[in-house]
């Protein structure tokens, strides 16, 4: 019997031509939400670390959690869906939509894993039609975010830890599966050493380089 897939994928400049943490900011401060001065660089600084993997997984995590912080949850819900119907559907391509249905037509076990937090991504999973979804946790208490993120953040390493405990608790092993992974960037270097079928999507630079020496596909769907 053919092992069944269990299929990986990236969000940002993988599945969607743009960063969904880098553009709610934007979309916020053009808004009035935030203050530009205050986030817009801190903003562009956070994007051009993460995409040179050098960025502290903490700071990545914290500079957009926090931003949860200004408004209870309930007022952040009409913000998201506007922000997904406006800013992110438009940047997921064709080409990308038509992979992921694919494998979903297959009846492949498709997980969006994402660094970007939960709050800012669950409708980005549930409009491409993937049910499941391991991204970073923000806490919430008492009906606001606290800052902080929960657990274990699904960022490097992180992704790898946080998709085997999530295979664990659903009584799986990643042995069991023939497995795929889709990403752009180096900082999923240890996600994509993990999977079987490696697929570079517009890589990084260090990440094409990576790919071409081990002979991984390469595809640029933008």
């Amino acid at each position: 019997m053919t092992a069944k897939r269990l299929v990986l994928f990236d969000l940002d400049h993988t599945l969607l031509d743009g960063d969904s943490d880098e553009l709610w900011c934007n979309y916020l401060i053009g808004l009035g939400k935030l203050d530009s001065e205050t986030f817009g660089a801190r903003n562009a600084k956070m994007n051009r670390d993460y995409k040179a993997g050098i960025v502290k997984t903490e700071d990545f995590a914290g500079f957009y959690i926090e931003m949860l912080t200004l408004h209870p949850v309930i007022e952040w819900m009409p913000l998201r869906e506007a922000f997904l119907e406006e800013w992110i559907s438009p940047r997921i391509g064709r080409e990308a939509r038509d992979c992921v249905a694919g494998h979903l037509a297959r009846g492949d076990q498709v997980v969006l894993t994402t660094a970007t937090n939960r709050f800012i991504t669950e409708l980005t999973a549930r409009h491409l039609g993937i049910e499941h979804l391991i991204a970073t946790e923000p806490a919430r208490q008492n009906g606001r975010f606290t800052g902080k993120a929960k657990g274990v953040i699904n960022m490097r390493e992180g992704k790898v830890h946080r998709l085997l405990d999530w295979l664990k608790q659903k009584g799986q092993s990643i042995d069991h599966f023939e497995t795929w992974g889709y990403s752009d960037s180096i900082n999923d270097r240890p996600l994509l050493e993990l999977v079987q079928n490696p697929v570079a999507v517009q890589p990084d630079e260090q990440l094409h380089q990576i790919a071409v020496e081990k002979g991984w596909p390469i595809i640029r769907w933008y």
